[in-house]
């Protein structure tokens, strides 16, 4: 089992669990450095023997070339001439092996020492250093936030605020700390599997240019040194991606930390000081704990961050109430009471500060809490898996089969933004959509063509291996060995509602024809399984874990690829029926709604009616991307074949209903989740995460209005959601 990874949102918490977890990563670092260490030591040995045989063996030559063979006779055959000379040969060719020798051995320290120490001492001694920083800020965080929270409140106001400014401070330095700590540990471990093992692998194909007899020896090492060298480099290129996404979070993480925070299973959990009764008074002492609504337990672990170590047992306690304490009954800030059905007596707790104390108040006293659950609605797609799509997806790909096969860098290179937006909007118009026997015409590049596709997919509501399996592929694809791997995801690709398995099946059969024409368009398996791996099985939510699992993503579209005719043209071994596909499915309906990754791929989410008489037969879809806005009758006329029978016993498709009257509700705030370049004065310029205020229909189809630094303009619906 490897490291579980470290999650920048648990930064912020510094829970327990992630002290843990930094432990092990620590545990791992300190082993490596012995290992390189130890390894130095044996290679410096290792070149001061071969400088030993090399010398024993130059001397060997020199007897060979100075012996004479002294034939009898005034004359010599062909036969004893070559015979005579066959020694000189001999100590030339083994001249010529030393002098290769001695090139290997001064390189040896080069490409093996000299690489492994720098590793150590600049990476590994780089992670010691940022450990020696956090430890420094842990100790003098908790010392500042300790010596805040025993200020009295009887202070004056201005020396409070003062000392709440300063706590502010040195907790947002700690933060920043961490981040930058746990960046540094992930960054090492990542890098030790390319930057530890290369080295070795050059010093290994030195030892192999110079064995002239161990020639053999190369040829059947050879398709393992190809094998790892092509793993090294998709290693590497994985990690400047990976790397380039981390660093992404983490920037977005410092920015706003509350947005990012992690879906926790506690409705509430944090660092808390309890107040305790001895014998000669009573004292504080640090709990971390956690509250869970549904049970109402709240559980309490005494840890001491600055030791990192537990002071004493966990005790749970099932809430009874929570009343919050006035400021003039006891001297510490921020305290509340809380009342257990199982233990006698009040429980006094300190927060951490006031709005810490606001949130375990909601937490605890049944109102809604603050923070965000997971999102389980998304905003509406602009694509859908239709005649339309299918008609979209069949004209990209013949144009690439017969125009462009052969392009180096197919899918790899992107096309021109505007451009692909605009091939888009002529795809999608229902006016020429429906043309199935129209193709793209010759003026579109074909990297402009790959991009449109591409882009296709990622506007479906989600992802076309859905939410709901995008873990269970990504087990199969750790499996141990490759038969597992393809039973297990050719079982997965069954379970796929039917469309969604329709056009994967259509996509896997073109990407086999491109990665058989590798040689020419340079897209190997591997390289298509990077392309498509993060659209076909882009996560619900955006963490390192999932980031560190784009690798396996990528493993599975190659698995796809790969064995496409087995996967989709013959039935798994142990199939489910279709009688217990309803039955599943219709146990999971009457349980609970369908969440955002359940539903089907459609452009509107299936929601209950309150009129389902009245509403059965209307589906209002909501409008496209700005620049397939316009003309919202022809779509309403065209997508009117696109209507589910009304019939079907399928929970999933019992009636669609649009979200967009509800999500209208005038003057609300909304926040964009992409950038956009006004075109129009009359447009707002904005980047993704931009907050808007009043924002409320305007007069323009697939418009909204709102205000953004006190200028109002116009914004594209589908470019935002909701608050």
């Amino acid at each position: 089992m490897g490291l579980p990874a470290l999650e920048f949102s648990d930064c912020c918490l510094d829970s327990p669990h992630f002290r843990e977890t930094l432990k092990s990563h620590e545990a791992e670092l300190d082993k490596t450095n012995k290992f390189i260490k130890e390894l130095i030591k044996d290679g410096k040995s290792l070149i001061s023997a071969l400088k030993n045989l090399s010398s024993a063996k130059r001397k060997f030559a020199d007897s060979l070339n100075e012996f004479k063979f002294q034939c009898i006779g005034d004359a010599e055959t062909d036969d004893e001439m070559c015979i005579a000379r066959s020694l000189q040969e001999f100590a030339t060719v083994l001249r010529n092996l030393e002098d290769e020798r001695m090139r290997m051995i001064e390189n040896a320290s080069e490409v093996l020492i000299t690489p492994l120490e720098k590793f150590r001492k600049e990476q590994i001694g780089a992670a010691k250093e940022a450990k020696k920083k956090y430890d420094k800020e842990t100790e003098k965080y908790c010392g500042v936030l300790e010596k805040h929270l025993n200020l009295s409140s009887k202070k004056k106001e201005s020396q409070l605020q003062e000392a709440d400014s300063q706590v502010d401070l040195v907790r947002q330095h700690f933060y920043e700390v961490s981040l930058e700590y746990v960046f540094k540990v992930q960054e090492v471990q990542e890098r030790k599997m390319f930057e530890f093992v290369e080295p070795l692998l050059a010093f290994l194909q030195g030892l192999f240019t110079f064995y002239h007899h161990g020639y053999e020896l190369a040829k059947d090492f050879s398709d393992f040194k190809t094998q790892l060298t092509i793993s090294i480099q998709n290693t590497r290129n994985r990690f400047e991606g990976t790397r380039s996404e981390v660093e992404s979070l983490m920037k977005k993480m410092k920015e706003n930390p509350l947005e990012h925070k992690t879906i926790s299973p506690y409705t509430m959990e944090g660092y808390l000081y309890v107040q305790e009764k001895r014998h000669f008074g009573t004292s504080w002492v640090k709990h971390y704990c956690t509250y869970q609504r549904d049970s109402k337990q709240i559980t309490m672990v005494p840890f001491d961050q600055k030791s990192g170590g537990k002071g004493g047992e966990d005790e749970s306690v099932t809430l009874k109430s929570c009343t919050r304490r006035k400021t003039d009954s006891i001297e510490k800030r921020f305290c509340f009471d809380v009342e257990a059905v199982d233990r006698p007596g009040v429980i006094t707790m300190q927060a951490l500060s006031e709005e810490d104390r606001r949130l375990w108040m909601e937490a605890m006293d049944g109102r809604e809490p603050v923070y965000n659950s997971n999102k389980d609605s998304q905003s509406e797609g602009t694509a859908q898996l239709d005649s339309i799509g299918f008609s979209i997806i069949r004209k990209c790909i013949h144009a690439v089969e017969t125009r462009g096969i052969n392009e180096q860098g197919l899918y790899r290179i992107v096309g021109v933004n505007s451009r692909v937006q605009k091939l888009l909007s002529v795809l999608m118009d229902p006016k020429t959509a429906s043309e199935t026997e129209v193709d793209i015409c010759a003026e579109w590049e074909i990297k402009t063509i790959t991009s449109a596709l591409k882009t296709y997919l990622r506007m479906l509501p989600g992802p076309l291996m859905m939410y709901q399996f995008q873990r269970s592929f990504i087990k199969a694809a750790k499996l141990e060995n490759q038969e597992s791997r393809v039973s297990e995801i050719h079982s997965l690709v069954h379970r796929l509602p039917e469309k969604n398995r329709q056009m994967l099946q259509l996509l896997m059969n073109h990407l086999a024809n491109v990665a058989n024409n590798h040689k020419q368009n340079l897209m190997t398996v591997a390289n298509l399984g990077v392309v498509f791996g993060p659209t076909l099985l882009r996560p619900q939510e955006e963490t390192v874990a999932a980031i560190m699992d784009i690798k396996f993503q990528n493993i599975v579209i190659e698995i796809l690829i790969e064995n496409h005719e087995k996967i989709f043209n013959t039935v798994p071994d142990m199939p489910l029926t279709n009688a217990q596909l309803h039955l599943s499915r219709k146990k999971s309906g009457d349980s609970k709604p369908p969440s955002c990754s359940e539903r089907p791929l459609t452009l509107f989410h299936a929601v209950q009616s309150t009129e389902k008489q009245e509403q059965r037969n209307s589906i209002i879809n909501s409008s496209l991307e700005s620049v397939v806005s316009s003309n919202t009758n022809s779509i309403l006329n065209s997508s009117s074949s696109l209507q589910p029978n009304m019939n079907s016993s399928d929970p999933d498709l019992d009636m669609l209903k649009p979200t967009r009257p509800n999500s209208l509700t005038p003057f609300r705030k909304a926040k964009a989740l992409y950038a956009c370049k006004a075109e129009h004065d009359s447009e707002l310029s904005f980047t993704a995460g931009t907050v808007f205020d009043n924002v409320h229909p305007s007069q323009e189809p697939g418009w909204l209005e709102g205000t953004l630094n006190g200028k109002t303009g116009l914004i594209p619906e589908n470019y935002v959601e909701f608050l």
